[in-house]
């Protein structure tokens, strides 16, 4: 094999997986292609990635998305990522990189994406969400990009079980996981929600955490197994938001209100609380489906409808200065390929200038970079969640006279 003076890494997957690999290549918004090879497999794995989202992919007669989630079944092998353009490609997967590690990940414990390797030296470890058993699809923890220690200031050791921070408390501290994993918890009418199970590289707390004023916790952090934390220095942070524009900080802004508001909606969903009805005071606005722009609202409110396959339903309401539509650099699974929007009579939004943003994302720190990628990680992920309490509400699947059998293989 001739070498390629594009590769930018490269390694094996018995120490890095897929799933690593693929949120890597996003928060650094990397173009380029992903090449994998086996032993157990006699055909070669490549995915093109644009900007940091997986555009296509192949591996043998496989094609797109179904070639993805056969690749995530390889538990061993190599894989080398080469920077380069991508021509001459159509982008046929839309699912963002957590959409589709979730997706994955579920399909492999349904048994549905056969492993190509040797098992795993890790069994499963299916996690119960709440306080009747409920099982949710992110058996595994996710993980995030490489920690950055440049920011870090004190780490901390907590052992299994030490509650790290709790719901309701007030605390101006933001950590990112170095070891282990913690259980992200909300509490409900029906018992402990679990929203997330975060591993290495991923962050506890919001934007919040680092801004001006007080700041109430809005769920608790248990620790599972033993944890390394390191505790990130706010007022660094705090310069580094400060110097950005007002329009980039608007979009930090509302990806927390965004997080705030799918957390809140999963615990309606899981106490039977949430309101099916579509805004009966908006109308779908055709001016900002399917496009690729970025808009700031101006005057009046906006709600994002996620379009499913059981049925349309609503995820949150937008006001003045929040920002929907296709951000440049992240992707999480809302507007405007798997959402709508509908707004109000007054409503005015102006577009955001897109190549301005992707450019100031990119002369982030590589910790505030992570971090970001991490809030919309959190985002996609609880989406994930909101999505799954609302298939198991038998009333809902029998008002829209789908059988339950059929629900449960239907994809987003």
């Amino acid at each position: 094999m001739t070498m390629n003076d594009n590769i930018v890494f490269s390694g094996s997957l018995l120490f890095l997986s897929l799933a690593d690999i693929f949120q890597m290549l996003g928060v650094n918004s990397c173009t380029g292609k992903l090449t994998l090879r086996s032993p157990y497999s006699a055909d070669v794995g490549m995915v093109y990635f644009i900007g940091g989202n997986p555009a296509n992919a192949v591996w043998g007669n496989l094609r797109g998305i179904k070639a993805v989630y056969g690749l995530f079944g390889w538990t061993d092998g190599k894989y080398e990522f080469s920077s380069e353009e991508v021509k001459g490609m159509d982008p046929v997967i839309h699912q963002s990189i957590m959409e589709i590690v979730m997706d994955a990940l579920r399909l492999i414990d349904d048994g549905e994406i056969p492993r190509t390797g040797p098992e795993p030296f890790a069994g499963k470890d299916m996690e119960k969400a709440g306080a009747d058993g409920l099982k949710m699809d992110f058996v595994y923890p996710i993980k995030g990009p490489l920690v950055d220690y440049r920011f870090a200031t004190v780490e901390k050791n907590y052992p299994d079980g030490a509650v790290i921070v709790k719901e309701g408390g007030h605390g101006k501290w933001l950590w990112v996981i170095c070891e282990g994993t913690v259980r992200v918890t909300k509490e409900t009418a029906g018992g402990d929600l679990t929203i997330a199970r975060l591993g290495e590289g991923c962050f506890i707390g919001t934007i919040g955490s680092f801004l001006r004023g007080d700041y109430k916790r809005s769920a608790t952090a248990i620790a599972e197994g033993n944890v390394q934390l390191c505790i990130l220095d706010a007022d660094a942070l705090y310069l580094e938001y400060s110097a950005l524009s007002s329009n980039f900080r608007n979009i930090l802004l509302s990806l927390d209100n965004r997080l705030k508001m799918i957390n809140e909606n999963a615990v309606l969903a899981y106490t039977g609380n949430y309101a099916w009805e579509l805004p009966k005071d908006k109308e779908l606005d055709e001016r900002y489906q399917n496009n690729t722009d970025l808009y700031i609202i101006k005057e009046g409110t906006a709600d994002i409808i996620a379009r499913r396959s059981q049925g349309d339903l609503k995820m949150l309401s937008l006001g003045v200065g929040n920002v929907f539509g296709r951000i440049p650099f992240l992707a999480f699974g809302h507007e405007p390929l798997s959402a709508s929007v509908m707004t109000s009579k007054s409503f005015q939004a102006d577009i955001l200038d897109s190549a301005a943003l992707q450019k100031e994302y990119e002369g982030l720190s590589h910790t505030f970079r992570n971090f970001v990628f991490s809030t919309a990680t959190n985002i996609s992920m609880t989406t994930k969640l909101f999505y799954h309490l609302l298939d198991r509400d038998e009333d809902y699947n029998k008002t829209l006279k789908i059988p339950m059998d059929e629900v449960s293989k239907s994809e987003d």
